[in-house]
């Protein structure tokens, strides 16, 4: 029984240690990425601008058009439950929208989900 014990507190010892492991991303400022695609243009973990204040700065609130654009890390910051939340701008030095300089990311898991693609 005792061996059982142990051998169920190994597993969960090394499934912890490998999640973790799959979790850590390295990225550094300069970095640069591409948008992807994802179904319904409902981006999870890159925090695009709603539509509504899209179209009051001016802007167009265009999804598709995000899409396959480069993007470049102009810095990242640890939030307090250990995230990194990533500033990202248009390699083009355009506007996302054409009202946008900037949005945000929580880096690691919009790379993981395909939100983000390295080059």
């Amino acid at each position: 029984m005792g061996n059982h014990i142990v051998f169920a507190l190994l597993i969960s010892f090394f499934s912890v240690t490998m999640y973790a492991q799959k979790t850590t991303i390295d990225v550094k400022v300069g970095d640069v990425l591409v948008i992807g695609e994802v179904d319904n243009d409902s981006y999870k973990y890159i925090n695009f601008p709603r539509a509504n204040f899209i179209i009051k700065r001016g802007g167009i609130a265009n999804y598709k058009k995000v899409k396959g654009e480069k993007v470049i890390i102009t810095s990242i910051r640890e939030q307090k439950d250990g995230s990194l939340l990533a500033t990202l701008a248009l390699r083009s030095n355009q506007h996302f929208f054409n009202s946008h300089k900037h949005v945000t990311a929580e880096i690691s898991e919009a790379i993981l989900q395909n939100e983000l693609i390295r080059m």
